[in-house]
């Protein structure tokens, strides 16, 4: 696990050096702030606490944003390098192949993780010191910021899968982009469209339930929309998490998944390329 570590630290270094971490998180913070201040205005009118109306606001920004900024920066992490021929040199070292994924993975998903709790966590500290009454609604914006970690980390994983896959880093690029196009925007304009045409006819709960799993930007909505009250009941999606039926440790198992398993692939693609 030592290489791990070695080549986690090399990528945190090279990213703070291509000042992503200071770019990211000063997007992110000045979004959330904008967000914060400007949409808690129907706080007074609807009784409901600035920091929950925060939480609907940002899981919506969070749902377009992050998934690209993972992509972006993990799209050419293994071809990129190839390409260099930087990786040839790497692996001249005493590592193995799944540790050269791992830790450049662990790297890319530290700059995000970091870049999203001091970027949204700014936005919190800053309505907290606003005088807002947020107490009921901290542990839901807690785990909002750790399942939009979590949401980055899915998508960094996609990225590293399509970063295997192709061999050239502009295909790559191109690739990237249409997955964060599909999850999403495509998907659930398709879902939608689908619901509407079949009207109940052969779209049971569980064939939903199992379709809105097969998106990890759709989990990532119902766990921060439906799983808290202080949150469901502004976001006005209280009704679609019951009526799914997922619960919360199946919806963080679910995007989970979704972080293994393109992880793992790009493991076992890895292993097999020829550098």
């Amino acid at each position: 696990m030592r290489q791990v570590f070695i080549i986690m630290g090399k990528e945190w270094r090279d990213g703070m050096r291509n000042r992503w971490v200071l770019a990211t998180t000063a997007l992110l913070a000045a979004l959330a702030l904008t967000l914060a201040f400007l949409g808690s205005a129907p706080t007074g009118a609807v009784k409901t606490g600035a920091l929950a109306v925060t939480i609907v606001s940002l899981s919506s920004l969070t749902i377009f944003l992050i998934p690209l900024i993972a992509l972006l920066l993990s799209y050419d992490a293994i071809v990129g390098e190839i390409d260099r021929g930087t990786m040839a040199l790497l692996l001249s070292y005493p590592v193995a192949r799944w540790q050269v994924v791992f830790g450049k993975f662990f790297g890319h998903l530290a700059i995000l993780g970091f870049a999203t709790v001091i970027g949204y966590g700014f936005a919190g500290l800053a309505l907290q010191l606003a005088g807002s009454d947020n107490s009921g609604a901290w542990s839901a914006f807690m785990f909002m910021i750790g399942t939009s970690a979590l949401l980055g980390g899915v998508f960094v994983a996609i990225g590293y899968f399509i970063s295997t896959l192709v061999r050239d880093r502009g295909t790559a690029g191109g690739i990237a982009i249409g997955v964060w196009l599909f999850f999403v925007l495509l998907y659930d304009m398709a879902l939608l469209g689908g619901l509407v045409v079949d009207q109940g006819r052969n779209v049971t709960p569980q064939m939903l339930n199992v379709l809105l799993l097969l998106n990890p930007a759709d989990v990532y909505r119902l766990l921060n929309l439906t799983t808290s009250n202080d949150v469901s009941g502004f976001a006005g999606v209280a009704g679609l998490g019951a009526g799914a039926g997922l619960g919360s440790w199946t919806l963080m198992g679910a995007l989970a998944a979704w972080m293994v398993a393109p992880l793992v692939a790009s493991v076992a693609l890895f292993a097999r390329r020829q550098v």
